[in-house]
Formats: C-alpha cells, sequence, structure tokens
C-alpha cells in the first residue's frame, strides 16, 4: 500500500476526544470497556430500556385487564361498569405495539451511532500501530476484527442490555402488582423470575461459554481462508492450490457449524429451563390465588388476573437465556477488539514533540548511523548514512531480501528505527510520525490501487489536485496515450484492488500519487520493476524532472539505475 500524506489536512474544530473506555490499556473486561463506548448515547439506550420495558409492560397490562374484563363482564353488569376495563384494553393493545416500534427505533438508532465511533476507534488504532504492530495478523483476520466483530457489538446493546434494563422494569413492576393481591403469589412470581432471570442463563451460560470462546477465532479464520482465496484466486489456480485453499474453507466452515450445532443445543436447554421456571410461577399462582379466594382475601372475579399476570410478567425474561448466550459470543468479540485497541505502537511519537514549521524550510535530508526492523532491537540491515541535497539523488542498493523496503518504511516512521534522520533543521526522529510523512513520502513497489477512479485514487494524496493536473504527471509518465484511448479518461474505475489496470500501470499511478504529494523527500521503492527499458527509462527521467526541487531517494537492486544517481549506498543484511 501506498503511503500518502495530505498535506492540505487540517484539523476539524469540535473533533471529538476518544473515549476513556477506548484507549490503550484502558482498565476493565473488554465487554464493559466496549459497552462505556456507548456513552455518548447513554441516553439514547436508556430511553429505549424504558420504551421496551413499557411495551412489555403493556403486554402484562393487556392480560391484566382482559382477565378482569371476562370476568366482570360474566356477571352481566352494566356497560358502563365496563369502560375502564374496555378503554384499559385498547390502550393496552395498542401501546404494545407502538412502545416496541419506538424501542426498536430509538434502540437500534443508539446502537448504530455506538457501532460508529467503536469502528472509528479501532480503525483509528489500526492507523496508529500498522504495519509494524500487526505483522502477527492475517489481513482476513484484521477485517473480521473491524467488520464482523465489531457488528457484533450491536446485539450488547439491543440483545442484551436492552432485554436486562427492561427485564428489571418489568419484573420489579409485575412483582408489586401481584403482591398488592396475593402476596404469596407475588413472591412466587419474584422468585420465578430471578430463577429465570438469573439461574437459568447462568445455568446456559455454563454450558455455552466453552463453544462461544471458539465462535470469532473460528469466524476470523473462515473470513481470513476467504480472502486469501478471493484476492490470490489467479495465482492459486495457476500453481494448483485451488482445490487445497478451498478444502481449508470447507474444513473451517464445518468446525464453525459444529461450534453453532452446540451453542443451539444449549440455548435449546436454557429455553426449556425458562419455560419450567414461568410454568412453576403459574401453578403457584393458582394455588396461592384459589386459597385467597376461599379464605375471602381476594375478590374471586380478580383470580383469572392473579393467575394469568405470571404467565405475561415471564416474558421480560424470556430473551434473558439467549441473551446470556449473545453475551459469551460477544465477549470474545470483544476480547478481540480490545486486542486491537491495546496493540502496541511500535512507532511512539515523541513527548514531547517538536513542532513542525510550515512551510518546512528546504535543507539536505540526512541519515545517519540509521537502521530499521519491524521490531525494536531487531534490524533487517546494517546502519546506514547519507547526505543528499534539494535535487540530488541517492540510491539504497542491495538484492532482494536484504531490508531496502524496511528501511524506507523506517524513514517515514512507520517501522522502529534506530538513529539519527533529519531534513534540513528539522529533527525527523523529534516530531510526530504524522509530521515525518508530510516530509517523507513512500512509493511503495505493491501500491494499492482503491476501486474508485484512476483520479481519485491520484488525488488521495492531495484533494485539490486537478483534472489537468493528473493527466499532465500521467503523460510525463508515459500513460498519456492509454488514458487519452480509456472511454472515460482519468475517470475510468481500476476495480478491485485495481486488477483493471496491468503492473506497470498500476506501478505508474502510484508514482503520480506520491508526486502530487509535494513531500520534500520522494522515497521510490523499485519504481521500474514492472516496466519494459524503454518505458522504465521514462519513468526515471519523469521521477528526477518533477523531483528537481526535491530529494528522490530510490530503491533498487539495478547497478544501472543507481549509477546514474548522485550518490550510491549499498545496504548489507544486518
Amino acid at each position: 500500500m501506498t503511503t500518502t500524506t495530505l498535506q492540505e489536512r487540517t484539523e476539524q474544530p469540535g473533533e471529538p476526544e476518544p473515549l476513556p473506555s477506548l484507549l490503550p490499556g484502558a482498565p476493565g473486561s473488554p465487554v464493559w470497556r466496549v459497552f462505556r463506548a456507548a456513552r455518548p448515547t447513554a441516553w439514547r439506550l436508556a430511553l429505549a430500556a424504558l420504551l421496551g420495558a413499557l411495551a412489555i409492560g403493556s403486554s402484562v397490562g393487556l392480560i391484566a385487564a382482559s382477565a378482569f374484563l371476562i370476568s366482570k363482564a360474566s356477571l352481566q353488569p352494566p356497560i358502563l361498569h365496563l369502560q375502564v376495563a374496555i378503554v384499559a384494553v385498547r390502550a393496552f393493545g395498542i401501546g404494545r405495539g407502538v412502545f416496541r416500534y419506538a424501542e426498536r427505533v430509538v434502540g437500534h438508532d443508539a446502537a448504530f451511532r455506538s457501532l460508529t465511533d467503536l469502528r472509528i476507534a479501532v480503525y483509528d488504532r489500526l492507523a496508529v500501530v500498522a504495519p509494524s504492530g500487526l505483522s502477527a495478523y492475517r489481513s482476513g483476520d484484521l477485517l473480521n476484527r473491524l467488520v464482523a466483530d465489531v457488528d457484533s457489538m450491536l446485539d450488547l446493546y439491543l440483545r442484551v442490555a436492552l432485554p436486562y434494563a427492561a427485564a428489571l422494569l418489568v419484573g420489579a413492576g409485575s412483582v408489586v402488582l401481584l403482591a398488592s393481591f396475593v402476596p404469596a403469589a407475588g413472591l412466587a412470581l419474584a422468585i420465578a423470575l430471578l430463577v429465570g432471570g438469573l439461574v437459568v442463563p447462568l445455568i446456559t451460560l455454563r454450558m455455552t461459554e466453552r463453544t462461544q470462546k471458539e465462535v470469532a477465532p473460528a469466524m476470523g479464520r473462515l473470513t481470513a481462508e476467504t480472502v486469501t482465496l478471493v484476492d490470490g484466486a489467479a495465482e492459486l489456480i495457476a500453481l494448483g492450490q485451488a482445490p487445497a485453499a478451498l478444502d481449508r474453507i470447507r474444513t473451517t466452515d464445518a468446525d464453525l457449524t459444529g461450534i453453532s450445532g452446540r451453542a443451539a443445543v444449549s440455548g435449546g436447554i436454557g429455553a426449556a429451563l425458562g419455560v419450567l421456571a414461568q410454568g412453576a410461577a403459574v401453578i403457584a399462582a393458582v394455588i396461592f390465588g384459589s386459597q385467597a379466594v376461599a379464605s375471602g382475601q381476594l375478590d374471586g372475579m380478580l383470580l383469572a388476573l392473579v393467575v394469568l399476570v405470571p404467565l405475561a410478567a415471564y416474558e421480560a425474561v424470556q430473551a434473558l437465556p439467549a441473551a446470556v448466550i449473545v453475551l459469551a459470543r460477544v465477549r470474545e468479540s470483544a476480547r478481540r477488539i480490545c486486542e486491537v485497541i491495546d496493540a502496541p505502537d511500535l512507532t511512539p511519537d515523541p513527548d514531547p514533540a517538536a513542532p513542525l514549521p510550515s512551510p518546512v524550510p528546504a535543507g539536505d535530508f540526512v541519515v545517519d548511523d540509521f537502521t530499521a526492523g519491524w521490531e525494536p532491537g531487531q534490524w533487517v540491515a546494517q546502519p546506514v548514512g547519507f547526505r543528499c541535497a534539494p535535487g540530488q539523488s541517492v540510491a539504497l542498493v542491495a538484492p532482494s531480501g536484504v531490508g531496502k523496503t524496511t528501511l524506507a518504511l523506517g524513514m517515514a516512521d512507520m517501522v522502529p528505527v534506530s538513529g539519527a534522520e533529519a531534513y534540513g533543521t528539522v529533527d525527523l526522529r523529534a516530531v510526530t510520525g504524522d509530521d515525518v510523512r508530510r516530509v517523507v513520502e513512500v512509493i511503495q513497489q505493491d501500491a494499492h490501487l482503491f476501486d474508485t477512479t484512476i483520479a481519485e485514487n491520484i488525488r488521495l494524496a492531495r484533494r485539490s489536485t486537478t483534472d489537468d493536473q493528473i493527466e499532465a504527471i500521467l503523460t510525463d509518465l508515459g500513460l498519456g496515450d492509454w488514458i487519452a484511448g480509456l472511454p472515460e479518461g482519468i475517470g475510468t474505475r481500476v476495480g478491485r484492488f485495481g486488477r483493471s489496470v496491468s503492473g506497470g500501470q498500476r506501478q505508474r499511478i502510484a508514482i503520480a500519487r506520491g508526486l502530487v504529494a509535494r513531500a520534500p523527500v520522494v522515497i521510490a521503492d523499485e519504481p521500474t520493476e514492472h516496466l519494459d527499458p524503454d518505458n522504465a527509462a521514462l519513468v526515471m527521467s519523469a521521477l528526477r524532472r518533477h523531483c528537481a526541487d526535491r530529494v528522490l531517494v530510490l530503491i533498487t537492486h539495478h547497478r544501472a539505475e543507481a549509477e546514474r544517481c548522485d550518490h550510491v549506498v549499498e545496504v548489507r543484511s544486518a
């Protein structure tokens, strides 16, 4: 991926500070940290919980009012004596649907807002620690953490937090209502709700804990294998490895299916235990209610209400066994998210960081006793040193695999380094990594193209670049005739991963993107690797023209190209 610098980047006024729970090393369990990330939308979640409680409470009220109405109507009183109950039945019947709809709207709005904040936090952290801090992760697994694991946090808010909040409100209200008629029945309902809301979920959690720990890693493996197959389909087919890749996907999918099946069995057992607790509450209400009627403590007309309220009230805790299963799955996803949040920054900014002058005064690019590696102390090349003035070029020469590209990434403060680096009067080891990349632009050999137009791929580096400037620089790089022959010119899309363009065209689009950034130091990593000799000469000529007032660092293993530079530095393996 080409590292580009947005030269015109400005700080957005009023940009919110990162949430404390999503800072690296924040205290608390992963689930609690992720849940606290919803703090800006806490009032929306609270409102959704209240609306959910009103929806379930309307069901309880509907059952109670209906039971009373039927019992009262059986005595054939004047119709006016039934009006209150009739209105209550209508109100609760309408309210149940209205409150449920409102709860879904408000709850999903709050959850999606929280997911946006969480996804941005994960992406921001990836941008900080990449690439050196993420070398242990496969790209497909990182994608799964950024997308699937973050998406699963939706369930934390909607299927865990909200059901428990609503169950607490409705359960307390139902117990108070029933106890006002038959205290013993109210106590029995309270015990049944505690069993259904705490004991049954805990039993279910114990049964599902092991399987749910395996779900997120299995999903990560499946995503990684699928991404590998899709991205490298052509190479895998050419090498005859496609069947093996498909077999790995089938095996991982079978493992995931087995894990999901075991989780489903545990969920079914939990639901069955919940039904038993509900039935026990109803039986207790029948027994205690009948005794109260026989003793004259309860009007017989209210017995149906006492019996049916537990049936309706238990709806509040019916979702809780499923909620703890969701919580077990969410907990593993939260752990994986917090692993990214807590990933070490191997290239931390100095504290305090020196300010970068604006504009940056021109000067020599100097590196001294400089080396780099993917981890501190594990340097890939022997230290190098050189001084190069604006308008001059320096070549870093070595066979492939020695560490030239790692040195280039180190000069852009993307991997750990050792040694000194300066541009003019600016000590690049004393400024932030973002400021280093305002000075040093790296054009990598394996440049990434986004699935958008040629122009937009180049304009990523400087948003103010005009179409005329883009066409001019592409013409200098030898792509003028190709652009002219495209149906939409520079507005033509390059396709996913740039598959609609050749390797040489991809490389020159990346070079154009690096040049329009106007960084004082340009590091070009094997810029002619995919080109024939004529086009290679054309590209090198264009690079030198566009870097006439800049420092050009050329990474190459071609001696002929290196000898045309003002300075040549031999890179040796550590």
